[in-house]
């Protein structure tokens, strides 16, 4: 954006570089698979969406804006975003991750990426002695903060100086937080993941992935990864998550507002055990999400008194939505263990404390007393 204005003005993807001749206030959805030329040597910018395509353009470069980045790159998913940035990794090179990490991207470093010759160690970020398990060749440190499903908070600042200096990426997924609450590559991050489906796309209709990056040789890479394997994000959904932008703001802020009134009362419950969510004064995190972060989100884990109580809940729950992912105006309540996790090996999910008894609320911007009262409703049967 050429004018320094606020979060929310910039989510409106108002003065960026590409603009419709028509000067449409939604910007239109380029839905083709090809552009001409008028004779030999013309250059538009576009050729194939394959490649680019300028709804997902102007997508990238909100969500660039938006991470106070130079350049974003949209790809189909979040997890195509994360493949894609695992390729910019060669066969011996070591990746440290975080010990608690959505199951997908654990199934993708075990059984996908491993086979092709890359080395990953795990640690939990938060409270572990990181630095002792750099190699010679380590090349980054793959982390979520908060993490999913667990809650941990990193101090993204101080692993980015641990790091830096070794030839070492600091990769950031910051979906549980979007834009609006944290902004990695202010931290120090060198590249910051999304999975556009959740808070970025925020309305549970669309599957897309971001990466947002300051350096043009990671962002040029990461092009001809997108490129080559067909993995851009087509132009209906970036114009989907493109409108879902437009209101980030007013949706991040009602959400946390929820997830505060929620937190609080399932701390009052004798039937729950544990609450997790970085926005309580107790949790380990606070401090350095207060530090790091404008905000604490609105995703809760918490466990109850069995896993029979869990199954209760789960099967007579009526506002609150049965379903995998989050991020969205509804308010949605997972059961990891068997949803979001599965793919996480036995023995790691234990270690990390994701049992039979832990469920997972991603809150919505519904009414708080309805949010209770379901609570209550659910939790007295």
């Amino acid at each position: 954006m050429k004018w320094d204005v606020s979060f929310e003005t910039k989510c409106q993807g108002m003065d960026l570089s590409i603009q419709d001749q028509y000067h449409a206030i939604s910007f239109p959805i380029y839905q083709t698979a090809t552009f001409s030329r008028s004779y030999l040597g013309e250059q538009s910018g576009f050729d194939y969406t394959r490649q680019t395509n300028p709804t997902r353009s102007q997508l990238e470069s909100v969500a660039a804006c938006l991470e106070n980045g130079k350049e974003g790159i949209a790809f189909a998913s979040g997890m195509a975003a994360v493949t894609a940035v695992m390729n910019l990794f060669d066969p011996g090179d070591h990746i440290i991750v975080d010990a608690d990490l959505y199951g997908g991207s654990v199934r993708l470093f075990n059984d996908v990426c491993s086979r092709y010759g890359l080395e990953f160690s795990t640690c939990d970020c938060s409270s572990e002695d990181v630095g002792s398990y750099i190699k010679e060749n380590t090349k980054a440190l793959y982390l979520e903060t908060p993490t999913n499903p667990m809650m941990h908070v990193s101090d993204i600042e101080e692993l980015s100086k641990l790091v830096h200096g070794k030839d070492i990426l600091l990769i950031v997924d910051n979906t549980f937080l979007s834009p609006y609450f944290q902004n990695p590559l202010d931290l120090g991050a060198d590249i910051v993941v999304h999975s556009g489906t959740k808070y970025i796309g925020g309305h549970h209709d669309t599957i897309g992935g971001l990466v947002i990056v300051n350096d043009s040789g990671i962002a040029e890479r990461l092009r001809l990864i997108l490129t080559t394997t067909g993995a851009g994000l087509p132009p209906f959904d970036s114009w989907l998550i493109l409108r879902g932008l437009r209101t980030l703001a007013v949706r991040m802020e009602k959400a946390e507002k929820n997830a505060k009134i929620i937190a609080d009362h399932l701390l009052k419950s004798p039937h729950v055990t544990k609450v997790l969510y970085p926005g309580l004064p107790d949790h380990p995190g606070h401090g350095i999400m207060k530090k790091q972060a404008r905000g604490f989100g609105s995703v809760i884990s918490f466990e109850v008194e069995s896993k029979e109580f869990a199954v209760k809940v789960l099967n007579n729950v009526e506002l609150f939505y049965f379903a995998e992912s989050l991020g969205g105006t509804e308010t949605l309540i997972t059961y990891p263990i068997t949803q979001t996790h599965a793919a996480v090996p036995e023995e790691l999910r234990e270690k990390n404390g994701i049992n039979d008894r832990l469920l997972r609320l991603s809150v919505g911007i519904e009414g708080a007393q309805d949010l209770t009262d379901e609570i209550d409703r659910v939790f007295g049967l």
